[in-house]
């Protein structure tokens, strides 16, 4: 597979994200946010009472100080991780798990947010940012609230040059190239 248009971007480094929020019941706070160039969403670094680190995405909403847990019996606020059984109806979710205890696998983009429509017998459904209304084990796993950075779709790019950081290179009709580069 060819990649067009790509090519010299800023070097970035990776972040390592918690998607399984494993530490269960364990108590943690939200001790900053931080931008990562990797992905639409700035990210929440989490500090937990046993000293551990770790980065999760930043909820619209969430403040420096909160405090985050993921628990089957976690309060329903911004940022705890529940299984969806424990869910009520109508909360918005995202980071939701396709197969239970894999992570966080679906709606973790900027802005992104799934609500929980209902149940129907080992199922949760859920409509997902695009419509659809899809079928999830009452075990797997997602975090209450609309992941932040909102206004990621609204960022106007100003020059050229800030998408050529970004890794984007110009695209080129091909009416405008010579016809043996474009047959």
């Amino acid at each position: 597979v060819t990649t067009r248009h790509q090519g010299g971007r800023q070097k970035r480094f990776l972040r390592t994200i918690d998607w399984k929020r494993d530490k269960k019941d364990v108590i943690g706070k939200v001790v900053a946010f931080e931008y990562d160039p990797n992905r639409t969403a700035n990210l929440a670094l989490i500090q937990y009472s046993d000293g551990d680190r770790r980065y999760i995405l930043s909820v619209e909403g969430m403040k420096i100080g909160q405090v985050v847990v993921s628990s089957k019996d976690a309060p329903l606020t911004l940022g705890n991780t529940l299984p969806l059984a424990n869910i009520p109806v109508g909360t918005a979710v995202h980071s939701l798990e396709i197969v239970p205890g894999k992570g966080g696998q679906m709606v973790r983009g900027a802005g992104g947010a799934a609500t929980v429509m209902g149940f129907e017998e080992a199922y949760a459904l859920v409509k997902l940012p695009s419509g659809e209304i899809r079928r999830f084990a009452l075990d797997a796993r997602a975090t209450i609230g609309q992941v932040g950075t909102v206004d990621w779709k609204n960022i106007n790019f100003g020059k050229a040059g800030r998408r050529r950081l970004m890794g984007i290179r110009p695209t080129v009709r091909g009416t405008a190239q010579n016809p043996k580069s474009h047959p």
